[in-house]
């Protein structure tokens, strides 16, 4: 399966951040601003040259990073070249080499992963001139940029994009789950409960890296593949490399599944790096299933599930046709009823509607709510199909596809799901010339 991971590496304050913005647009920053899961935003995805892929800026896992030790940048730059596909490493043309550059640039020249090295803050004619020294750390891909103003950054990602792979889901005749969620939310003990003692019916398929489980599940006439995330090596001894370690595990597992299960718990509710895997799990066009773990634990005279459940579903809005569990990994409470409802969802993502139904259906939404006119341009929507990708994507041809605004894509959207089961699932609406 694709991994399709570009990790930006490097020393604090060479403009990592400013880079990872560019990188995933500024349409996403507005999206999460509502759940101000901005602040402290690490991952994301991007779109270029027709690949989609997964951003990964390391600097937003040291906290205070003017003081960060050496020792820390050193083992992440180690956990991204294990895990990600592509290392784009910045330094800073202003500064010169440093002692860290080159420790960096040694550790890198280890690895077998394809490297870009960027020289930021290029962005005139002398800096150009002393943008040169960096050739001497021994990198083919140099890249000169300046992510504030993003001259180079062009460059930068048809090179790496190279390294991308196409989007394509492998085919599998089995559902492929992935168990994502903060550390302590209980993901070892839903994949313990589920697979129960009972382990010679589970049998252990090395996974596509050296830690990542694939685990075979099949008993009570059910078979997927458990893509476990839980397996953190303990070496990782410091807090930050812990929460970098388990959040490219995570971004791993999503690239790899057709379905993400996301556990949350109960008595922290819904936090902002919960918010980032949704979102993340939502562009890469997963299907998604909501666990609360450790319902067991809330008093229930203050909270009904049916209270909570609206209050997620608030905040994970617009796309909040997603099912919503409550369990307890540990109780072993409903956790196959969670198994079953994430069978349906990935039923519903491999869901093909006949062309004439479509059309049936939406056109007649359509002419009921017809797209209002645009600057005295009517929209005449003609024809529906649905595209052939692995998840559920529309075309709507009609006349002034550009003329088209969000709000009535989103009425279309809304449409889809009241008369198609698309459950959990993210769906796509193009529209195109007739």
């Amino acid at each position: 399966m694709s991994n399709n991971i570009v990790a930006i590496v490097g020393r604090p304050n060479v403009g990592k951040s400013t880079l990872y913005n560019r990188l995933i647009g500024e349409r996403q920053a507005i999206i999460d601003d509502t759940s101000g899961v901005t602040r402290d935003r690490q991952y994301g995805s991007s779109f270029w040259n027709g690949k989609t892929f997964t951003v990964v800026d390391t600097g937003g896992f040291v906290k205070h990073s003017e003081d960060v030790f050496e020792s820390a940048i050193r083992s992440q730059v180690q956990i991204a070249v294990q895990e990600a596909r592509v290392i784009i490493f910045m330094v800073d043309v202003t500064t010169g080499i440093t002692d860290l550059d080159e420790e960096v640039a040694d550790l890198l020249r280890r690895s077998d992963k394809p490297v870009f090295l960027a020289v930021n803050k290029v962005d005139n004619n002398q800096r150009m001139i002393d943008a040169n020294e960096f050739w001497s750390l021994g990198f083919e891909e140099t890249h000169f940029l300046s992510s504030i103003t993003g001259s180079g950054t062009g460059e930068l990602l048809d090179a790496v994009v190279e390294h991308i792979d196409e989007d394509q889901d492998e085919e599998s005749d089995i559902p492929k789950f992935a168990i994502v969620g903060q550390p302590n939310v209980g993901k070892s003990s839903l994949t313990n409960a589920l697979l129960g003692e009972e382990r010679n019916i589970v049998t252990e398929i090395a996974g596509t890296t050296r830690d990542s489980i694939h685990t075979r599940y099949s008993k009570f006439e059910k078979e997927f593949l458990l893509i476990d995330t839980a397996g953190i090596r303990k070496k990782a001894s410091v807090h930050e490399d812990l929460e970098f370690y388990s959040v490219m595990r995570a971004i791993k597992a999503i690239e790899e599944a057709d379905v993400c299960i996301l556990m949350i718990d109960a008595v922290l509710g819904l936090e902002s790096q919960d918010m980032s895997i949704f979102r993340l799990a939502q562009r890469r066009n997963k299907g998604i299933v909501l666990l609360i773990n450790k319902w067991d634990l809330l008093e229930k005279e203050t909270n009904t599930a049916r209270d909570y459940e609206a209050e997620v579903k608030r905040r994970i809005a617009p796309f909040n046709d997603v099912p919503v569990v409550f369990i307890s990994a540990i109780e072993k409470q409903r956790i196959f009823k969670a198994i079953e409802v994430a069978l349906e969802v990935y039923d519903n993502r491999q869901r093909k509607i006949k062309t004439s139904e479509l059309n049936e259906v939406m056109l007649k939404a359509i002419e009921h709510y017809p797209p209002p006119s645009h600057r005295g341009r009517y929209v005449k929507i003609k024809f529906v199909t649905q595209l052939p990708t692995y998840y559920p994507a529309f075309a709507f041809f009609c006349n002034n596809p550009k003329h088209v605004k969000d709000n009535y894509k989103n009425y279309l959207e809304n449409q889809l799901r009241k008369n198609f089961n698309f459950t959990g699932v993210p769906i796509s609406v193009f529209f195109r010339q007739k």
